[in-house]
């Protein structure tokens, strides 16, 4: 599948399950892949299939901030359109047409599509619909955006993605006159952990490279292989004629054009046997298990891929659970101090997919799954064991509903005698193990429940189900806290960028790797 097809709203009998009286929904956190876009490279030109698409009518009315006054003391939008140029038959310029002879609304490699934005649009809307209207545990109205936390990774689909799900979540008619622009956070590329970081973690690159080479061994000669070069090989290029996992194009290659033609119209669209559906199904399972199958076999793999994510996760769930609240310094928009400010209640990141596939696969929910489509989320959401008194409070507007609060000081920090820190910090049990919290914080952790729903499905958590003790009474998936944070601890790096530079060279498996807890245990 490649564009998802989201499911209708939850009926009220649903929501009753889904979200029971008995518990109080306190943070939420998305995680959604972009939506649909172009192919990352050209591919497959011999078939037809145009190096330039026409779907992405953003570039008729760009808008960049430039400089209006020498000091850079104001800045004003420098309005403009785009056009693409490319070489012609004699090395000369000429203008880059589509596949009707279009001249404008040309999409650059990878780029967010009209539809890709029409999707996260849409999943916004979606979000708004079930935490603003059903549940109300988001405000109707909003004079700010100081309780939510707004990330994307450096490439520019993720972060328009994420812009769109905001704007489809609070569109104008949402937002007072007054609300300031929101601040999303960034990070460098040589920091980011919103997706699994190969070009700046060595070794988990190795291990990357070791899953895909087994993959290329497991599965170049099989009879599965043979039935996918029966349909594609006669496509393939001249130097690289054999369709295989290690080939050119690599076979995630092929689906990665597979799937921006498919979600796209008939003017860029491959020969109808790249469509075939027992071969799209091949090629769905070995790249899912070449690119994903490192994250249940390898308790290094989690760690380095997606462990620095998830404990940021966790974080923000402990702090919200024990020291009153999640606020963040950096996604604050510097009107206030962030130690008394609003805490962060729902939290939307702009990222891949295969930063929702090492999500789930690092709890051990990703089972079965194919790889997942475009405008796919994945919510994490925790509650606390609390009656429900104030369903309402999300149709007031956002300063009555979420009026100030003073930062308590941590539960942690107060039970071991810390005394407060001058600067803020983003929690007093950042990273802390689950071994060291005092009881009074784990009975804490015991009270509260996180659930994973990935595209409005409820996923379970092995090792939460396998115990009474570690998740809801009749309900699987809702995980304790204490249960998922001690899951997540197994492969949360305590120095991700010095470990990233360990077991250089160690193979498939480092020192102790095949003695860990499988994932999700």
């Amino acid at each position: 599948m490649t564009t998802l097809i989201p499911r209708e709203p939850y009926s009220q009998d649903e929501l009753a399950r889904l979200y029971p009286e008995s518990l109080k929904l306190q943070l939420v956190q998305v995680f959604l892949r972009h939506g649909e876009r172009t192919p990352v490279s050209s591919r497959f030109s011999n078939t037809g299939l145009s190096p330039y698409w026409p779907y992405c009518g953003v570039a008729r009315r760009m808008v960049q901030m430039a400089s209006s006054s020498k000091d850079l003391s104001t800045w004003n939008g420098f309005q403009w359109r785009r056009k693409m140029e490319a070489f012609g038959s004699n090395d000369e310029s000429v203008v880059a047409p589509g596949p009707g002879g279009e001249i404008e609304a040309m999409c650059l490699h990878g780029e967010l599509t009209d539809k890709g934005r029409e999707t996260t649009y849409a999943l916004g809307q979606r979000l708004r619909h079930l935490y603003v209207d059903q549940l109300g545990f988001m405000p109707k109205i909003k004079s700010d955006a100081e309780d939510m936390y707004l990330r994307a990774t450096p490439i520019p689909r993720a972060l328009e993605s994420l812009q769109e799900a905001f704007w489809g979540m609070y569109p104008a008619s949402a937002r007072t006159l007054d609300f300031p622009p929101p601040v999303i956070v960034a990070r460098q590329v040589s920091e980011e952990t919103l997706f699994p970081n190969e070009g700046n973690c060595k070794r988990f690159r190795q291990l990357a490279r070791l899953f895909a080479d087994r993959a290329a061994e497991r599965w170049n000669d099989s009879e599965q292989m043979a039935y996918l070069n029966g349909l594609w090989s006669k496509y393939m290029p001249e130097a690289s004629p054999r369709v295989a996992v290690d080939a050119h194009p690599r076979l995630s290659g092929i689906m990665d054009t597979i799937n921006a033609t498919d979600a796209h119209g008939p003017s860029t669209k491959l020969p109808s046997e790249f469509y075939d559906k027992k071969g799209r199904a091949v090629l769905d399972r070995i790249s899912v298990e070449e690119w994903f199958a490192g994250y249940g076999e390898s308790a290094e793999y989690r760690k380095l891929g997606i462990g620095a994510l998830m404990g940021d996760v966790v974080d923000r769930m402990v702090s919200t659970a024990v020291e009153g609240g999640w606020r963040s310094e950096s996604a604050a928009s510097g009107s206030g101090n962030p130690e008394t400010g609003k805490a962060i209640k729902f939290a939307m990141s702009g990222c891949h997919d295969t930063t929702l596939a090492a999500i789930l696969s690092s709890v051990g929910g990703f089972q079965n799954e194919s790889w997942p489509p475009f405008t796919s989320s994945i919510a994490v959401e925790l509650f606390s064991q609390a009656p429900r008194s104030d369903a309402n409070a999300g149709t007031m507007l956002e300063e009555f509903s979420n009026p100030s609060v003073s930062k308590k000081r941590g539960v942690l920090s107060s039970l071991l005698g810390k005394s407060a820190p001058k600067q803020p910090t983003p929690s007093d049990t950042a990273r802390a193990p689950i071994s060291s919290l005092p009881d009074a914080s784990r009975e804490s952790l015991r009270k509260h429940y996180v659930r994973l729903r990935y595209n409005d499905r409820p996923v379970t958590i092995p090792g939460c189900a396998a115990k009474p003790e570690n998740h809801l009474p009749g309900d699987e998936t809702f995980c304790t806290l204490d249960a998922f944070k001690s899951i997540v601890d197994k492969f949360t790096p305590k120095n991700w960028q010095s470990e990233c530079t360990e077991n250089l060279g160690a193979g498939l498996h480092g020192p102790g790797d095949r003695e860990r807890s499988p994932a999700g245990f």
